[in-house]
């Protein structure tokens, strides 16, 4: 099912064409996993989708299925090094090589740092750091034997912005961050690439109670330079790009996909004189 290497002549036409390719993207249920598994079939590629219960898959499957590309959904807990092993066998099984990898599981748990238990930060960071770890292994792995792969960690603002009440979730995306840098080097000689896809505030189904609160929303606009949260297919032309021939010679970086939030943008005059100067 995979196709072999092509040379940079046989690419010029279609860098971002993942035909024949086949793409694993944990966490895709809903939300920006299940966008980015879309984007990568649109695409080209046959799909592996994961979620803890292969029930709450079936959605996601159908819309694959739809685009007229496979979409093969089984289940996994990052957590458990067993589940990692059993999902890369069906793979191989299924398919026999794995050639992109979106690493998106992962969790989060809003409380000031004061009210963090153990047990939380566990759940966080093992979810988020160790368990991209672990899966990044197994995935290149397979990916050594063909001399070809590109693994994408998903991130966020996070990895270089730091929040209240998100403790253990910075803490795990920095390490994302770091970890991206360490395994690109590591595994350059392979063939394979390894970047960071970093989503700043994007408004989904599981975010919306944050966006419900007007007050709240109005200041995030107000920091976001473009003026508005990210919308899940705001993420398709990066990772697709991060997956394809076009990002060949990418390797080790972390792109953050914000509006511009990371700027860091906070007006340096009063509104009256902003408009003063824009007129």
């Amino acid at each position: 099912m995979c196709v072999k290497n092509k040379s940079q002549s046989d690419m010029s036409g279609a860098l971002l064409d993942l035909t024949g390719r086949v793409a694993l993207v944990t966490g895709a249920s809903r939300g920006l996993g299940q966008c980015m598994a879309l984007a990568l079939a649109r695409a080209g590629a046959s799909i592996v989708i994961t979620s803890r219960s292969t029930d709450r898959l079936h959605p996601t499957v159908q819309l694959i299925g739809d685009l007229g590309r496979e979409a093969l959904p089984l289940e996994l807990d990052v957590l458990q090094p067993d589940s990692i092993t059993r999902m890369m066998q069906r793979i191989q099984d299924r398919f026999g090589c794995l050639d992109i990898l979106v690493n998106n599981a992962g969790c989060n748990i809003r409380r000031r740092a004061l009210n963090v238990t153990a047990q939380e930060w566990d759940q966080v960071v093992n979810t988020n750091l160790r368990g991209t770890f672990f899966v990044a292994q197994a995935a290149a792995r397979l990916m050594k034997t063909a001399g070809y792969g590109r693994i994408i960690n998903i991130g966020s603002v996070t990895c270089v912005f730091g929040y209240a009440g998100m403790g253990p979730y910075c803490a795990s995306r920095g390490g994302v961050k770091q970890l991206t840098m360490s395994l690109a080097h590591d595994w350059a000689e392979y063939g394979i690439t390894v970047n960071c896809l970093a989503p700043g505030w994007f408004r989904t189904a599981q975010s919306e109670g944050l966006y419900a609160d007007a007050e709240w929303l109005s200041m995030l606009k107000e920091r976001i330079p473009l003026h508005r949260p990210g919308q899940p297919q705001d993420l398709d032309g990066a990772v697709v790009f991060l997956a394809s021939e076009s990002s060949r010679y990418v390797t080790g970086q972390t792109i953050l996909v914000d509006g511009g939030v990371s700027i860091g943008a906070v007006r340096a005059m009063p509104q009256s004189e902003w408009d003063q100067e824009s007129g």
